[in-house]
């Protein structure tokens, strides 16, 4: 199967890319957590409630066919979920 046709190829791209982004946003929030303080604390708080968030939406969706019937297509839709919520933190922690 050429690269073309298989789906796997854009999906471990994508999985690549979701990694460095998430990395980036980690050492975001190390330094906002470093710095301490009620900025710091509410950090926390707000990482720990995101992923329980993130992860419940995923179940919510794969429970009712949102992510799609073959696994290609739920490891896209998986990895597309995750990179939104990535992203829009990279965006707000890049603003404070």
């Amino acid at each position: 199967m050429s690269p073309r046709r298989n789906p796997w190829v854009g999906i471990g791209f994508d999985a690549w890319r979701l990694g460095i982004e998430a990395s980036g946003v980690i050492a975001q929030r190390t330094l906002k957590l470093a710095a301490g303080g009620s900025s710091a604390r509410a950090e926390a708080l707000r990482m720990v409630s995101e992923k329980v968030d993130a992860g419940v939406a995923l179940q919510r969706l794969a429970l009712t066919g949102g992510l799609g019937v073959t696994p290609a297509a739920t490891a896209a839709r998986t990895l597309a979920h995750y990179r939104r919520k990535v992203r829009a933190n990279s965006r707000r922690l890049a603003k404070t």
